[in-house]
């Protein structure tokens, strides 16, 4: 039976991948959608300019989602079909791979046909910063760097989740996720509120951004890229980034495209300047579609590691870590729980010191 669970939460995945490729996001009533007004609504009832507000605001607004995935995966636990069919609905609700190569080239087709006007309508698609002064270069550059951390935080992230934790992992990704974009960010009302969703946020992707760095540096052959500059660009400038994560996924995409990223940006009243990644020109029109291709061939990669995963290593975990819990059990002590915490406690410290000591990175 934990074979067959094992096969249907990696078919379930590659359903639900082939189902965003296909379809794309729902055009209606979007659950992630759903999601950002329930959680909007909370926060009008506990919202208060402190970080414990905001620490029992995320906590709440993550927990739930991920207390029904964990009923959803024990109710599940013998029906293989069922499993498999949920898993596909939840990785076609989390992931938004279609969507963001859509809007990248549409970006491009519109800077190619010169309608600066239009392009700038569209950047809002795809982050937060203001356009209204923007040029080409410039919204080609957002639109590039956008494409490079999203495709870590709509695609390899959700399907590593997926992959490692399964309902639970899906859901509680994309609600931290959603979080992030919702309250994260350092306008003055979130500056403290928003601290609990920004680091949770952090954590959930330090892996998931470093694995998209590689998996860039690996398919930029599919981009016409040069795989040797983008390895030396990634190893050089991916902590020169002021957040933990977006360096590793928009440097590895600055040398695969032999162009230069970061610089001034503007977000409706604040500017921040990021250090420059990447050498050569800036981004350019015809860059867009390149990125695209990138951002297509790294979700693959990604899926079929995620696919991988539960059927191979996920096994082995759980059978090691069931042996490890009856040798416990029969001894009548908890060593090895112990040392195990103690692993992960000291691993926790580390990544909460790298998260601490960034500001995190809105786009």
């Amino acid at each position: 039976m934990r074979q067959s669970i094992a096969v249907a939460n990696a078919a379930g995945l590659v359903a639900g991948y082939a189902l965003d490729s296909l379809l794309g996001d729902p055009r209606r009533w979007h659950p992630v959608a759903g999601f950002g007004r329930a959680a909007g609504a909370l926060e009008r009832h506990v919202y208060r300019p402190e970080r414990a507000a905001g620490a029992a605001f995320t906590a709440l607004a993550v927990g739930v989602p991920v207390l029904v995935g964990a009923a959803a995966t024990l109710g599940t636990r013998h029906r293989p079909v069922g499993r498999a069919v949920l898993m596909a609905a939840a990785t076609w609700t989390v992931l938004g791979g279609r969507t963001l190569r859509h809007e990248a080239k549409a970006m491009g087709r519109a800077l190619r046909g010169g309608d600066v006007p239009a392009a700038r309508r569209r950047l809002g698609h795809l982050c937060g910063r203001d356009p209204s002064t923007l040029d080409e270069p410039e919204l080609a550059r957002a639109t590039v760097e956008s494409v490079a951390e999203n495709t870590s935080d709509a695609v390899v992230a959700p399907l590593l989740w997926g992959a490692v934790a399964g309902l639970p992992g899906l859901l509680g990704y994309r609600a931290a996720n959603t979080l992030d974009a919702m309250v994260g960010h350092r306008s003055p009302r979130y500056a403290r509120f928003g601290t609990a969703s920004a680091r949770l946020d952090d954590l959930l992707n330090l892996v998931p951004s470093r694995l998209t760095g590689l998996l860039t540096v690996a398919v930029a052959p599919t981009a016409h890229g040069d795989r040797g500059r983008a390895w030396r660009v990634w190893l050089r400038d991916r902590d020169d980034h002021p957040s933990p994560n977006a360096g590793q996924c928009e440097a590895a995409m600055a040398g695969a495209l032999g162009v230069r990223l970061g610089g001034r940006n503007v977000y409706f009243g604040r500017s921040e300047v990021r250090p420059y990644l990447g050498d050569g020109p800036r981004p350019e029109a015809r860059h867009l579609k390149r990125a695209a291709r990138i951002s297509a061939a790294v979700g693959l990669a990604a899926l079929g590691l995620a696919a991988a995963y539960p059927v191979t290593v996920g096994r082995a975990v759980g059978a090691l870590a069931r042996t490890a819990l009856a040798g416990a059990r029969s001894a009548g002590t908890k060593p090895a729980g112990a040392s195990f915490a103690g692993t992960v406690a000291a691993f926790a410290g580390t990544a909460a010191a790298r998260v601490g000591r960034s500001g995190g990175g809105g786009r």
